[in-house]
């Protein structure tokens, strides 16, 4: 389900004192913006114009904290740009989308608008940025703690030697040791040992579905 918007309404998504700094992409280009709600392989979404749909179309995740949703914004927007100068003459996130997002971005930065570990990591990150904040552990790190946190979720990074843990698909995990980017842990119920990626979210377990678990071994 796609929820449509007017232009005033991004307010209401953005840090404060950057409307104005994304106004003009809109007011210069003829662009759909459409938010979604949650969607777990992508933040948001840029679509060149067509035939049937002939205008540049730009979706985004309605729910990413302001800071994300702000640098996801900007990343779509990029890529609109990009098409608008070289058409279809170059890759998805190649040197010309990564030159014209640093160009966005920095009239974001140095103006307080990101938290100081939010803007340290985008600074790392826009020295050569990828299809998606989710693929640079640091700053979607500091981009996580400013999430609205679900109740007993962490990343596996904030999880503490021997802390349990249950996944998605409904195993039980204790983390073993934490390791530069990613985390050795054991399956309760199999005694395997799986490597995590640090920024995989993960709910914490009470003992006593630990302890019911092992007794299922």
């Amino acid at each position: 389900m796609k929820k449509e918007t007017s232009l005033r309404y991004l307010e209401n998504f953005l840090p404060p004192n950057t409307f104005e700094l994304v106004a003009p992409y809109f007011q210069d280009h003829t662009v759909h913006l459409t938010l979604t709600h949650e969607r777990k392989s992508v933040l948001g979404d840029y679509r060149h114009p067509s035939s049937d749909k002939p205008h540049h179309r730009v979706s985004v995740n309605g729910n990413l904290n302001p800071y994300s949703f702000l640098i996801t914004l900007v990343h779509e927007l990029a890529h609109m740009l990009t098409f608008v100068h070289f058409g279809h003459d170059h890759s998805p996130h190649g040197k010309e989308w990564k030159t014209q997002f640093r160009h966005m971005m920095i009239p974001f930065m140095g103006k307080r608008i990101f938290p100081p570990d939010v803007e340290k990591a985008l600074y790392a990150y826009l020295h050569n940025p990828a299809a998606s904040t989710c693929t640079d552990p640091d700053l979607y790190k500091a981009l996580y703690r400013y999430d609205e946190r679900k109740p007993g979720y962490r990343l596996v990074d904030e999880i503490q030697i021997n802390q349990h843990f249950l996944t998605e698909d409904g195993r039980i995990f204790e983390k073993i040791e934490q390791l530069r980017t990613r985390s050795r842990c054991r399956d309760i119920k199999s005694g395997r040992h799986y490597f995590f990626q640090g920024i995989v979210e993960v709910k914490l377990v009470r003992q006593d579905r630990v302890m019911a678990c092992r007794n299922k071994r």
